[in-house]
């Protein structure tokens, strides 16, 4: 761990960061350095914490750290600032993930899949994977029969569905909440050659 003050000059690439205004590698991609990289580990299990806060936990001063954050919205890696809720301290609910597989695959048939998703009420994530089904999509609906409703409409409005499997989550054990980027961004370790 630096003390307090020392910075490490490491920097790494963030890929798909294609906007004007930022220092860029060969290849186009955003560059980060250690500070960088660590007021993202921050903002991202407090979003909420002030800019001093922020500065005094990566050890800038106020102004330079406010200014990295802004070129990393700027730039699109921090997207937005969100908060979690406890949904059943709020209301009753049911969690539904659909397992989606379409009966054609064609470019025409995902597009088509995903703008009657992104319209539909209560659907909360869509995913696309690969594998032997396409979409995993999670619903948080009032009750199982409205849930019922929305899968009736995915099969009688949607591109020809071929197969829709819906599972109750239960429990959630951990929610996807921060990514660790050091385990990310590091170089992979290679195993020895045994020589």
């Amino acid at each position: 761990m630096l003390p307090k003050g020392a910075f490490a000059t490491k920097t790494v690439a963030a890929k798909g960061c294609r906007r004007r205004g930022a220092m860029r590698d060969d290849e186009g991609a955003t560059k980060l350095d250690q500070i960088d990289m660590r007021i993202i580990d921050r903002l991202q299990s407090d979003g909420r914490m002030t800019n001093q806060e922020l500065a005094d936990a990566v050890g800038l001063s106020a102004s330079p750290c406010l200014q990295r954050v802004k070129r990393l919205e700027k730039t699109g890696i921090i997207s937005s600032y969100h908060a979690y809720i406890d949904l059943g301290k709020v209301c009753r609910h049911v969690d539904v993930i659909a397992a989606v597989t379409l009966n054609n695959h064609g470019l025409e048939d995902f597009e088509t899949f995903e703008k009657m998703v992104l319209a539909m009420r209560y659907v909360v994530e869509c995913t696309k994977v690969s594998g032997p089904i396409d979409y995993l999509v999670r619903f948080v609906c009032p009750d199982i029969s409205s849930y019922q409703m929305l899968s009736d409409e995915l099969l009688r409005l949607g591109p020809k569905i071929g197969n829709l499997s819906s599972y109750i989550v239960l429990k959630t054990t951990k929610r996807y909440t921060n990514v660790s980027l050091d385990d990310l961004v590091a170089p992979p370790q290679r195993p020895p050659t045994g020589r």
